[in-house]
């Protein structure tokens, strides 16, 4: 008996696609000088993206750096000029419900750029979590936790307002942890800098060091000696050599953190495997994206590596992308440094981040949970209302 098999009819199954990619500089003002040993900040650039979809959702995600160029190899200004000429050709047309196909795509036609990837995988998972009514922390698998302790980072550069800052800090009930940016200064004066502010806060804060690969090896091992006997119970990246950092590795009774080391999951992964730090400061920029900074938490898990929810002073949409990836970790041993919004004078957001009790509160709500007020942001855009108000004036 013969038997003809009729082919089910072709269904065309309709998408929302991106139709547009926006890009804008917002340059807003700092708090205070944040004195860094690469560079001193007077006020933070925000490149954020605004991707249209043709369901009607608008997506935002933001790139930023830590003192222009002066942290790595993109500013800005090169994440916009990167998302205006060749990602948003890539992107014009595709399912902007793929998110992980299309970055895939992206990662393709667009070597490295990794913070400009990070800011358009932002933008993508922000309008799809709008779309399906999801916070963008159940896109990653669901959070184990709604509020995460955040640090406070010191870099004035001076003892005695540092204390100050800290204790105004502690009185308001916003950060416990605080971290100090020291390796400008020589070696002598930074110990003395960091023992002081710790004598000052005793048992009610807890005090760790940021060197941004300021040392050598031999300053490294002096450093971290004192540094153990000040009471500091951690120490970022005080070298620039993963050699360096695996030989430094439990030679003192502190923790050794790698940040500037970790570019993704590849380089995770080589750390890892020469036991090169006890804790990973996770920073989804640097990692070039969401999804790649949840792989480099699952290998530091992997291999009995603490985690630190780091940060590159994003303002509120990569601090809130931030909160929701750490949300979802197994372990988050050493908190966050979530505080970049705090670290700006102006709001930008319809509704601030809430900041209470020494935590950071994950949004609820669809996407990445907060809202941006387009006039503030007008306001501040690079070549917008303010510079035309200050030419007219």
């Amino acid at each position: 008996m013969n038997t003809t098999f009729t082919p089910l009819a072709s269904k065309t199954v309709a998408f929302p696609v991106v139709e547009r990619v926006e890009t804008l500089l917002v340059d807003l003002p700092t708090i205070r000088p944040h004195k860094l040993s690469v560079a001193t900040m007077n006020g933070q650039t925000l490149m954020l993206v605004k991707i249209y979809c043709s369901d009607g959702i608008v997506g935002i995600g933001e790139g930023t750096t830590i003192g222009g160029l002066a942290y790595g190899g993109e500013s800005p200004e090169s994440m916009k000029l990167a998302v205006d000429t060749y990602f948003k050709s890539i992107m014009l047309g595709q399912d902007a419900t793929a998110v992980r196909a299309l970055m895939m795509r992206i990662g393709k036609m667009v070597k490295e750029n990794r913070f400009a990837k990070c800011a358009v995988e932002t933008a993508l998972l922000d309008a799809h979590g709008k779309r399906l009514g999801l916070a963008v922390s159940e896109l990653l698998g669901g959070r184990l936790r709604s509020r995460l302790p955040v640090a406070w980072t010191l870099a004035s550069g001076d003892t005695a307002k540092d204390i100050a800052e800290a204790e105004t800090m502690l009185d308001l009930r916003r950060h416990k942890v605080f971290k100090l940016k020291i390796g400008a200064k020589p070696l002598q004066d930074d110990i003395a800098h960091v023992a002081a502010i710790k004598r000052a806060l005793g048992d009610r804060g807890a005090v760790r060091v940021d060197v941004n690969m300021a040392w050598s090896e031999t300053d490294a091992a002096y450093g971290m000696a004192a540094l153990a006997d000040a009471g500091c119970e951690l120490v970022e990246q005080p070298v620039a050599s993963t050699a360096a950092l695996a030989r430094l590795m439990r030679r003192f009774p502190i923790a050794l953190m790698a940040d500037e080391s970790l570019h993704g999951p590849e380089s995770a992964f080589e750390l890892a495997k020469i036991s090169g730090a006890d804790v990973f400061a996770v920073k989804i920029e640097q990692s070039g994206g969401l999804f790649n900074a949840q792989r480099v938490a699952a290998i530091a898990d992997a291999a009995g590596i603490g985690l630190y929810g780091g940060t590159m002073l994003e303002g509120a949409f990569g601090t809130i992308a931030s909160a929701h990836l750490f949300s979802t970790f197994n372990q988050l041993q050493w908190g966050t440094e979530l505080f970049g919004p705090l670290l700006l004078t102006e709001e930008i957001l319809t509704t601030p981040l809430d900041y209470s009790d020494f935590e950071l509160t994950v949004p609820h709500a669809p996407g990445l949970g907060i809202e941006l007020d387009d006039d503030r942001v007008a306001f501040f855009t690079r070549d917008g209302v303010r510079k035309t108000i200050s030419v007219i004036g």
